[in-house]
């Protein structure tokens, strides 16, 4: 066997074995992260976007509206 040809087979092999080596996150979850009021109030949006859906209109949020101070305190101080 040619040096080439022996070094095509090494380099392959070893490409191989690196890639089987890999682990895949199949069951990766996201770290829970506090309530801010930088968060989207969703429930909201969720309401003005039905209302409009019934009455045909459609809506483009410019500033999406965030929720207050004291959303905030009852999301972070409500039990889990």
């Amino acid at each position: 066997m040619s040096a080439s040809l022996r070094m095509v087979v090494l380099l392959s092999a070893m490409g191989l074995s690196a890639c089987a080596g890999m682990e895949a996150k199949s069951t990766y979850v996201p770290p829970e992260r506090s309530p801010s009021i930088m968060d989207a109030n969703e429930e909201y949006v969720a309401y003005v976007e039905r209302v409009a859906r019934r009455r045909g209109l459609e809506v483009v949020w410019v500033n999406v509206p965030r929720k207050t101070a004291e959303e905030v305190a009852q999301t972070a101080a409500a039990p889990k």
